[in-house]
């Protein structure tokens, strides 16, 4: 797919932001580390306005329905930096709850061609992953058990519907269980260091990526 001028410096502008703040999350430059945080999406919403659909039917919802998750994996990003302790992280969890919402909504009336309809047996990976996942963090998650659980089960439906448009977000959906998967992790398993924040926003800032791009590419496709 040849891209206009436009969506190459926007999508090079992101590349270059992300890889800004994995690196100063490699060497411990927090505060640089933070900022960039908090622009990666709204520079991956401008990566989604700039590629408009070639085509007479530029599916508006699906386009809303991204700019809407985005938003909100936004406030995701924002909450550790605006509250602390449980709430902060009720906070990230009920931002991106929300951002998983609007990508199920997204990906929903492609659930035929994704692998729930297509080839049900490939279901079994991401149940078994998320079964993993609450077994390992249900002993220390306390009362927030429920709210993992649910979150949890979202991310999982929009791994599984994200295969139902194209390879690209197929990987992206398959790709922001394991970022989340290592958040998770990090808050009830005791995992920490440097290299498992480094871990998480790699694999989240390529998940959101891949995600917008496969959407772009799904929307250019259509006839």
């Amino acid at each position: 797919m040849t891209r206009t001028p436009r969506e190459t410096a926007a999508l090079t502008a992101y590349l270059a932001l992300a890889l800004t703040n994995v690196g100063s999350l490699a060497l411990g430059l927090d505060t640089l580390a933070n900022v960039t945080q908090w622009f990666l999406m709204p520079l991956l919403l401008v990566v989604l306005l700039a590629t408009p659909p070639a085509t007479s039917r530029p599916l508006p919802r699906l386009r809303t329905l991204t700019i809407a998750a985005l938003g909100f994996s936004w406030l995701g990003d924002a909450a550790p930096d605006l509250t602390s302790g449980d709430a902060s992280f009720l906070a990230m969890v009920g931002a991106f709850f929300v951002a998983q919402l609007c990508y199920i909504a997204a990906f929903l009336p492609s659930w035929r061609q994704s692998i729930t309809a297509r080839s049900p047996a490939l279901v079994l990976p991401y149940a078994v992953a998320f079964v993993v996942l609450v077994l390992a963090c249900a002993p220390k998650a306390g009362p927030l058990l429920a709210p993992v659980i649910a979150y949890g089960l979202a991310l999982t439906a929009m791994a599984v519907l994200s295969t139902g448009l194209n390879r690209a977000t197929a990987l992206g959906g398959a790709i922001f269980m394991v970022s989340d998967s290592l958040i998770a992790l990090g808050a009830f398993r005791d995992w920490s260091g440097r290299s498992l924040s480094v871990a998480i926003m790699a694999t989240y800032a390529v998940a959101q990526l891949l995600l917008v791009l496969g959407i772009q590419g799904f929307r250019r496709r259509q006839p």
